[in-house]
């Protein structure tokens, strides 16, 4: 059907611009180069997409849907809300090594799509993980009770400038490693009780 293909179209275009883009960054790639890649005419792309910029955006949501679903695996998969939080944690920072994450989420992303449209795809996707798992944390007892929109916008404010660090540094193994022990200093800080824990 004309539907099917014009989906399959779709998707051919965003894998290739997510291959393209990790490798390249946003500047480094032509629209023509993205249509060449999956094997389609650059009208087919204007077709689907109006701007670069929009094929990038299709791909960037498709990275941090992506992202956000393993995320959310690492936490359901804990014992407990706490461990699942910082399970979670982990699995986020572990992404801005991976070239796709660093270079079409965290490096290019907001520059490339703007402040409106990044507050759009992240209060989707991190935004609505952050809010639920701090939700449960204080629901739990874990935590107490704070505003919990205001604390997933700090906490996730507080990741994405972790991963820029992550992504940007000279040696991101050893920046991984360092983020992620302040970023657990700052969680464990919230812990209520966290003195018999210790």
């Amino acid at each position: 059907s004309k539907a099917g293909q014009s989906a399959r179209t779709r998707s051919a275009l965003i894998l290739s611009a997510r291959r393209l883009f990790a490798d390249r960054g946003f500047a480094g790639v032509s629209s023509e180069e993205i249509a060449a890649d999956a094997g389609v005419t650059t009208g087919a792309l204007y077709h689907q997409f109006k701007t670069k910029r929009d094929v990038f955006r299709a791909a960037f949501e498709a990275v941090e849907a992506e992202l956000t679903a393993r995320v959310g695996a690492a936490a359901a998969g804990a014992a407990d809300p706490w461990e699942g939080l910082m399970a979670a944690v982990a699995v986020f920072l572990d992404a801005a090594l991976a070239d796709e994450v660093r270079q079409i989420v965290v490096i290019d992303g907001l520059s490339v799509i703007g402040w409106p449209d990044w507050e759009e795809v992240m209060g989707v996707y991190g935004l609505g993980v952050a809010r639920a798992a701090l939700g449960g944390l204080m629901a739990a007892g874990y935590i107490e009770q704070l505003p919990v929109d205001a604390l997933a916008h700090l906490m996730l404010g507080a990741l994405n400038e972790g991963a820029m660090a992550i992504a940007t540094a000279e040696d991101p193994a050893t920046a991984r490693d360092e983020v992620g022990t302040a970023l657990a200093a700052i969680m464990n800080g919230l812990r209520r009780g966290r003195t018999l824990a210790d």
